[in-house]
């Protein structure tokens, strides 16, 4: 396999660059590059400067907003994205359910949701999760029953990520109880403002709110917000979370954090040298950038075979991606605990530190390293935990 780039795709990366450099306010970049949170106007802000160029959604079908880009095109424009850094709105609008309606869906579906999608008018949550219904997501009980034109929904999701901003929620919901689990479950996209909904944030380890409870109360979502066909929802899941795990490998996202480990690294002294000249840590440093670049080389691999049209979001693939993706993000955060030593502190935001007259402890860039540790302790459970991904590995390569 030639893994080399083109000189055409080469002169796309160039482009891309220069348009992001160009258009992205230096303060978001900045912001990101600090570990500090985007507010909603900020990642909108970022969605219509990428939809004004007519890249808000590229991996999309040309019909409905994409470009048609090569498969080598999107992985080039994702990561360099990611290594600017810019961020829109959170993916559960375009990369994951935005795929499955323009796929499944009813030409009027088609017709009002995937426009807003693909220009930040609406913000997506996902509703999979439950009490009980974690890993093995076919467990849910959220019920639907049908009644006249509408779906009564009752029920409860967890961790669901954002629901607090969300105007959206694409959710699985049980609507025969009576069959086998996984083939009486349907996909639904409700509205955050229907009555009944209730959102009650979940206080993270980093002191933030990300994840949320969502209650269902009685809530009455119209039948023709079902996507696809009724009980068959189980399938259109299996390929929104062939796209999520795919697309969490973040290549481009690792390589900017070590960049980054690299410039605190060599701000930092310990006696009269460097951090960064210190052999021990050269060491990770060169350990952890080994494995990035074989995890970039498997979805290289990846997108070799999505260049000849075979599936870029085989089970055992993404299995392998999102595990080692994982593990290199967790790295990547311990890495920064290194750098910051004993400045790590608990979480001050901004409006903490302003509230307060003495200045935060350590350098200006300690506070959000802390907090990021903790936090991306969830990537290896999110999207599918690390223990289901080998279970998916054993049985689709090793056939156990």
């Amino acid at each position: 396999m030639n893994i080399a780039f083109t000189k055409k795709e080469r002169e796309f990366r160039e482009e891309v660059r220069q348009f992001l450099g160009e258009s992205v306010p230096p303060e978001i970049r900045r912001k990101i590059i600090e570990g500090r949170g985007l507010s909603r106007d900020e990642m909108v802000a970022c969605t219509r400067i990428l939809h004004r160029r007519g890249w808000g959604v590229p991996h999309w079908p040309r019909e409905y907003g994409g470009t048609n880009w090569t498969p080598t095109q999107l992985y080039i424009f994702g990561e360099e994205l990611q290594m600017y850094p810019v961020k829109g709105l959170p993916e559960f609008g375009a990369t994951l359910v935005g795929p499955v309606i323009y796929t499944f869906g009813t030409e009027a579906q088609k017709k009002y949701y995937l426009p807003r999608i693909a220009n930040g008018d609406d913000w997506w949550c996902q509703g999979f999760s439950e009490p009980a219904a974690g890993s093995d997501l076919a467990s849910l009980k959220t019920r639907a029953v049908r009644h006249g034109d509408h779906y009564i929904v009752n029920g409860q999701k967890i961790w669901t990520t954002l629901a607090q901003h969300a105007d959206w929620i694409f959710c699985l919901v049980r609507t025969n109880p009576d069959v086998r689990k996984q083939l009486g479950i349907s996909f639904l996209l409700v509205d955050m403002k229907s009555p009944g909904i209730t959102v009650r944030p979940i206080k993270l380890i980093d002191g933030t709110y990300e994840v949320n409870e969502v209650f269902f109360d009685n809530v009455r979502v119209p039948a023709e917000n079902i996507v696809g066909e009724e009980n068959k929802g189980w399938d259109y899941a299996k390929f929104l979370l062939g796209n999520e795990r795919f697309n969490i490998a973040t290549i481009g996202s690792s390589k900017e954090r070590v960049r980054h480990i690299k410039t605190l690294a060599a701000l930092c002294r310990i006696g009269d040298e460097r951090l960064i000249d210190q052999i021990a840590f050269r060491e990770k440093i060169a350990a952890l950038e080994v494995r990035l670049k074989a995890l970039e080389v498997t979805q290289l691999r990846a997108v070799a075979n999505a260049s000849k049209g075979r599936s870029v979001t085989h089970d055992s693939a993404s299995a392998i991606l999102k595990i080692k993706a994982s593990e290199i993000q967790q790295t990547t955060a311990q890495l920064m605990m290194d750098v910051v030593g004993p400045y790590a502190q608990p979480y001050q935001s901004d409006e903490d530190i302003q509230a307060h007259n003495s200045p935060p402890i350590g350098p200006d860039w300690a506070a959000a390293i802390a907090p990021a540790y903790f936090n991306v302790r969830k990537v290896s459970i999110y999207g599918g935990s690390d223990e289901i991904q080998k279970n998916i590995i054993a049985k689709a390569i090793l056939g156990l």
